[in-house]
């Protein structure tokens, strides 16, 4: 008869193990924070809220918690994790020096705020020299994705309001750079709002695409080569007018709301206008078309000059509720470009690739915004520097290190993976070694990646 095996071993569980690093893989962020410079650039920018005869570093101690997050931390008392490793992580604050540092830097407003940022662009552009063709701007321009997310509270916090979706909570405005398919993306913005702030909020996406535009490295801040990318909560005149304004300085594709004058334009296209839609391999999409709206039409009044405004129609897939600004039984989306000599199934293919923002978003939620953790709305905002810092590191890493599939990995997977492995710490010849298992399956990935970035140039 065939054995089955169905049971778990038995072990026999005790304390007392020495000479084990539990989260090991974590030192893969670790020197990428060393390598790119993040380590320098934070202490530099924090110095003046180091008090005299202060133990512990302010920029190490904002590093530690962004640490703590890209582990899968969500408060400030995660950072306990790393404080249990001395070996890899250094000497870690106390909760006490980590809590009083958020509130001296939530009570520095803006200047906190500017110096974290400033330090975070000044990295940026390194990193993204020291990634060649695997940085963002290696091929085609760089894309800024816009885009809302929905913060739930459990408590009265600040600012915590109901939202759109009948939940209670914030809703902050985040600003991601595509890293394309062969990647994932980085957060260059997020602007804490109310609950309660509206998704269309002009304003709003205005100062997040201004302190988006202000972490890209200097020669992307002004040019065509970068494109603003939003759903049609960015498609107000006033935030269009804004983009328009820069004119040769920026390309956009704002996702708009088919109102009734699209509407009656939609039915006026000729069928010959029609083309194809395709998909990124180049094939033609079976049952969707795409075709660009006459510039003289009733719903482009009012509208800059040089907009276009691109439809596509689709078949709905089975069991979609139609919508009234649907027609023929076909569902129509609409978006505005300024983006000209290009195929309008081209144009299409790239706004619809807008939908990475949403894994982006899904990361993040991963990476410390389920929730604000802090009460105050000023605290908050330092949290969500905080949440920025972790996924930088998080898409930094497998930009410098990684290659192949691990490339696309998602902060899940990398902790699983990577990050969680334990290792054994020897110390021969002064110097110590972390041993990984030689019988996990990912630590040729972990000892390779580590290797890259030895290899990569240190700074000054």
């Amino acid at each position: 008869m065939k054995k089955r095996i169905g049971a778990y071993p038995r072990v026999h569980v005790e304390g007392g193990g020495r000479a084990v690093v539990s989260q090991a893989g974590g030192v893969l962020l670790v020197e990428t924070a060393r390598k790119t410079g993040l380590d320098q650039a934070m202490s530099t920018a924090l110095a003046p809220w180091c008090k005299s005869r202060a133990v512990h570093d302010p920029g190490k101690i904002l590093r530690d918690v962004a640490l703590a997050v890209a582990l899968g931390g969500d408060c400030l008392a995660d950072v306990g994790m790393l404080r249990a490793e001395p070996a890899v992580f250094g000497p870690v604050a106390s909760g006490p020096t980590v809590s009083r540092l958020i509130d001296a830097l939530a009570s520095a407003g803006p200047k906190a705020l500017a110096a974290i940022r400033t330090a975070q662009a000044h990295v940026r552009e390194h990193v993204w020299k020291l990634a060649g063709q695997a940085a963002p701007d290696a091929g085609e321009g760089v894309i800024v994705d816009i885009d809302g997310v929905l913060v739930l509270a459990h408590s009265e916090k600040q600012d915590a309001a109901a939202t759109w979706k009948k939940t209670f909570g914030h809703h902050p405005l985040m600003a991601f750079v595509d890293h394309g398919r062969s990647g994932s993306g980085e957060p260059v913005a997020a602007l804490l709002r109310p609950g309660n702030a509206g998704s269309n909020t002009a304003a709003d996406h205005i100062a997040t695409a201004q302190f988006a535009l202000a972490q890209l490295p200097k020669k992307h801040r002004r040019g065509r080569s970068t494109l603003i990318r939003t759903d049609s909560g960015g498609g107000t005149h006033e935030f269009v007018n804004w983009l328009s304004a820069r004119g040769r300085w920026l390309s956009y594709s704002v996702g708009m709301t088919i109102t009734d004058a699209i509407h009656q334009a939609v039915f006026k296209v000729p069928a010959s206008a029609w083309t194809p839609a395709v998909e990124p391999d180049g094939e033609v999409r079976d049952g969707a078309w795409v075709a660009e709206l006459d510039t003289d039409s009733d719903c482009l009044k009012g509208w800059p000059r040089g907009v276009r405004l691109i439809v596509r129609k689709e078949r709905p897939h089975p069991g979609a509720q139609l919508r009234l600004t649907d027609a023929d039984g076909l569902r129509l989306t609409c978006f505005a470009t300024n983006t000209k000599e290009v195929p309008i199934s081209t144009l299409e293919l790239r706004h619809r690739q807008r939908a990475r923002a949403e894994d982006r978003i899904r990361n993040a939620r991963a990476t410390g915004l389920r929730n604000l953790p802090l009460h105050d709305t000023a605290q908050n905002q330092i949290w969500l520097e905080i949440v920025q810092l972790a996924l930088d590191l998080l898409a930094w890493m497998p930009m410098l290190a990684l290659t192949g599939k691990a490339r696309r990995w998602e902060p899940r997977r990398l902790r699983l993976r990577l990050f969680s492995a334990a290792a054994q710490l020897v110390t021969t010849a002064r110097r110590r070694h972390l041993r990984f298992a030689r019988h996990w399956p990912w630590t040729n990935a972990i000892t390779d990646a580590i290797a890259r970035l030895e290899a990569l140039p240190n700074l000054g």
